[in-house]
């Protein structure tokens, strides 16, 4: 009788439970592996290191024709998590071990050695919500992982020897404890006390990170612009456990995951990524930096100079919080709800603008170069802010900054405000208030309105920026815990939204 046992295959998010079934002709005079069911490179390539792992063992590899089948056999199964599961079967066909009810991924050395995988996390978290009743065994270089799950009976080894005692009963091992998520854990060295100045940019990236707005900062090289975004995640709420879920989840299946303290992400790609790299895809349609920027901040320094369909494809995610990658062989939704945060020179020089420095760049440089930031992305950003270079009296200033510890609880309580408005409608930020809740939760007074409505005329406004300019309003005046919107928060709102209008 064949072999058999479960494993996993993890394609982009989604984790699918396969079936390992390993069959042995000892008749044939052929004496080889044969791996079916739509395996990838490294699972075909898989046979050769289990061949060495078992007799490296202490195992005699079975002589004969071996049939591994992968099931489903339609599905694609790709990576080394499968080395190990093969392995199990191969012995448990040829009667070295006890045929039990596992669940099995690992990565074999030559040695026998069980190897950290990437994806154990995203893994383990499908098969407790599956109800999984099975015995899972996994590396002990991933128990820290297998720690943050409950529900399961995980065992974790360090080498084939040890899942051979195991399965046959002679070692008795203590199952992987539960112990919880890692503690959420700020950067104290990124401070805005340590940012001198820079009050207007200051008041501009709290109002974002209350409300989860999307940035743009424009200003001269070193007036402190990359010094300001660093310090925008230490002013946002702690991560609640759905979201450090989410974040955890994406990091584990591209193997960055952190198991000693949990982050919000900030991803700063440099201006030469492509749109593989920045968007997800490839030949395993893996997650891109919007992705791995989810429930986080995505920096994107030097904007102008990322290439032209880079900047384009943002848009889908900032306006839908998902990106879809399209491949011939599959097609992949990803998370990727991150606040975007882009910085920008107002020309290429970098000096236009500036009353202290002399701008060389023709009318046509400084057009085109900002050209390269097309509308329609403009259109999807809630706030421009221009930032201006330090005085020298308010660098040496002896007056302390405010702290981020500060600023983040009044952009606590802003957030807790929104929590308990949007509580019914499934959202918790005014960024993400759809525009058919606008008229029910942002009501204009009678001047206000009017003076959005000059707004409007006069910078030719769209209807997203309407909508971004009203939603910027909500966010101010909780800030001021205030419920009604006033003439002064539609003010504010509107010069953030015009000011990229040059």
């Amino acid at each position: 009788m064949p072999a058999k046992l479960n494993s996993v295959t993890v394609l982009g998010l989604d984790v699918n439970v396969i079936t390992v079934e390993v069959d042995i002709d000892r008749k044939s005079v052929i004496h080889d592996v044969d791996i079916v069911g739509l395996g990838d490179t490294a699972v075909k390539e898989s046979k050769k290191r289990i061949k060495s792992a078992l007799k490296n063992s202490g195992f005699d590899f079975p002589q004969g024709r071996i049939v591994v089948n992968l099931a489903p056999a339609d599905l694609k199964k790709e990576g080394s998590l499968l080395d190990l599961p093969i392995a199990i079967g191969i012995l448990q066909a040829s009667g070295a071990l006890q045929k039990l009810d596992l669940l099995a991924f690992g990565e074999l050395s030559l040695e026998g050695k069980i190897r950290r995988v990437r994806g154990v996390l995203t893994s383990l978290l499908s098969l407790s919500q599956q109800n999984y009743e099975g015995i899972v065994i996994l590396p002990k270089e991933n128990l820290e992982e297998a720690q943050m799950i409950k529900g399961l009976k995980i065992y974790a080894f360090e080498d084939l020897k040890e899942v051979a005692q195991f399965v046959n009963g002679l070692v008795d091992f203590t199952p992987v404890s539960f112990q919880g998520f890692p503690p959420f854990t700020y950067d104290t060295d990124l401070d805005f006390a340590d940012v001198k100045g820079q009050a207007f940019a200051k008041r501009a990236l709290e109002i974002a990170t209350a409300g989860s707005h999307n940035v743009l900062m424009k200003g001269s090289p070193g007036a402190g612009k990359t010094m300001l975004a660093k310090r925008v995640s230490s002013i946002m709420p702690p991560l609640s456990d759905e979201e450090a879920i989410e974040v955890l989840r994406i990091y584990s299946a591209v193997g960055l995951v952190n198991e000693r303290k949990v982050f919000r992400p900030f991803r700063s790609p440099h201006h030469t990524a492509s749109n593989v790299a920045i968007v997800g895809g490839g030949n395993d349609a893996r997650p891109g930096e919007v992705t791995l920027a989810h429930n986080g901040i995505l920096f994107l320094d030097e904007f102008p100079e990322f290439r032209r369909d880079v900047i384009e494809a943002l848009r889908q995610p900032l306006e839908e919080g998902v990106v879809t990658v399209a491949r011939a062989k599959a097609t992949i939704t990803y998370p990727a709800r991150f606040m975007l945060i882009a910085a920008m020179n107002p020309c290429p020089c970098g000096n236009y603008g500036d009353p202290k420095a002399v701008c060389n760049c023709s009318p046509y440089d400084i057009i085109r170069y900002n050209k390269k930031v097309s509308g329609p992305i403009l259109d999807r950003i809630d706030i421009v802010v221009q930032v201006q270079k330090v005085e020298f009296d308010e660098y040496f200033s002896k007056s302390n900054a405010e702290s981020s510890a500060k600023i983040r609880e009044r952009v606590l309580m802003a957030r807790e405000f929104q929590r308990k408005r949007y509580a019914e409608f499934g959202f918790l930020v005014n960024s993400r208030l759809p525009s058919k809740l606008l008229k029910k939760f942002v009501q204009l007074d009678e001047k206000s309105e009017d003076l959005l409505k000059r707004a409007v005329s006069r910078f030719n406004l769209s209807g997203r920026s309407i909508d971004k300019i009203l939603k910027l309003s909500r966010t101010i005046a909780d800030l001021e815990q205030s419920q009604q919107i006033k003439l002064n928060h539609v003010a504010e709102a509107i010069q953030y939204k015009t000011q990229q209008i040059d």
